[in-house]
């Protein structure tokens, strides 16, 4: 049985953007504080840039939900 074909929806590319536009902010905040973050021990500086490249990944969730079912909460499990 095949599914139907369902035009696409306008959130795809809103939420492309989205992404896009977190990752731009994100990296422009972290590079702002790299002359602070360079002042320091470089195992606390590899620590702050492991954490800082995992932590953007947070809001990716909620708006990948919400590009593909129109909420931001996860439906709920049937």
């Amino acid at each position: 049985m095949t599914k139907p074909i369902t035009p696409p929806s306008w959130r795809k590319p809103a939420g492309m953007l989205a992404i896009l536009a977190i990752i731009l902010i994100w990296a422009i905040l972290v590079v702002s504080a790299s002359d602070y973050i360079g002042q320091l021990h470089i195992l606390a500086q590899a620590l702050i840039y492991l954490v800082a490249g995992i932590v953007w990944i947070a809001p990716l969730r909620p708006l990948l939900i919400w590009i593909e079912t129109g909420s931001f909460s996860a439906p709920p499990e049937v």
